[in-house]
C-alpha cells in the first residue's frame, strides 16, 4: 500500500491560509485583512469575510488615501467606509448567529475593541491571529473584554510575531502565483 503524501497542510494552516486568501480580496491599499470562521470540530468553514466597503458603494469612487486623519477632515477617512473582515465574516454568516457560539475566528490581524464586541456577542470562543494589531492600548482594552467573556485569544504563531512586511510578501507572493495559473495562453 503507497503512503500518504506528507507535507499536506494542517488544519490550522488551512483555515488560516483562507483568511489570507480572503484578505486578497481587499482593496484597501495600507491594510488587507482576511477573516475565516470555523467549527473545528467538524472541520468545517462556516464563513469568511475581508476588510471592504459596504455593499452597493462604487470603490472606484472612493478616496482610499485616508487622507482625514491629516487634514482632520472625517468624511476622508476611510474607517468610517470600511467594514472589518471578521464583521463581515459575522454579517457573512447566512446561518442562525447562535451556530457561531463556540466556534473558533481566524483572523490575519487581531481585531479591534469593535469587532471584539461583535465576536463576544455572537460567542465565537477563540481567535487565532497573524498579526497584532497596531495600537497596544486598544490591544490591552480588548484582552479585558476577552478575559472578561472567556474567550481565548492566540497568535497563529506563537514563537514569533508577523511582521506587515512578511504579511504583504506572502500574500504577493501567493496572489502572483495564483493569477499566473489563471492566465491562458
Amino acid at each position: 500500500m503507497a503512503g500518504k503524501r506528507e507535507e499536506y497542510l494542517s488544519w490550522e494552516e488551512y483555515y488560516m491560509g483562507i483568511a489570507l486568501l480572503a484578505s486578497m480580496r481587499s482593496k484597501d491599499p495600507h491594510n488587507q485583512i482576511g477573516a475565516c470562521i470555523v467549527d473545528e470540530e467538524e472541520h468545517q468553514i462556516l464563513s469568511i469575510g475581508y476588510n471592504g466597503l459596504t455593499k452597493g458603494m462604487n470603490d472606484d469612487l472612493f478616496d482610499w488615501l485616508s487622507t482625514g486623519e491629516a487634514t482632520n477632515n472625517k468624511k476622508h477617512i476611510k474607517d468610517y467606509y470600511v467594514i472589518h473582515a471578521e464583521r463581515n465574516a459575522i454579517l457573512n454568516f447566512s446561518g442562525d448567529k447562535k451556530i457561531l457560539q463556540g466556534k473558533t475566528l481566524y483572523v490575519t490581524w487581531s481585531p479591534c475593541t469593535e469587532c471584539i464586541k461583535e465576536i463576544i456577542q455572537v460567542g465565537i470562543s477563540k481567535i487565532i491571529y497573524l498579526r497584532e494589531y497596531s495600537k497596544k492600548d486598544l490591544i490591552e482594552i480588548g484582552n479585558i473584554m476577552l478575559n472578561c467573556a472567556d474567550v481565548i485569544i492566540e497568535p497563529y504563531n506563537k514563537k514569533r510575531e508577523i511582521s506587515k512586511e512578511e504579511f504583504a510578501k506572502t500574500t504577493a507572493n501567493i496572489q502572483q502565483k495564483i493569477k499566473k495559473l489563471g492566465e491562458w495562453k
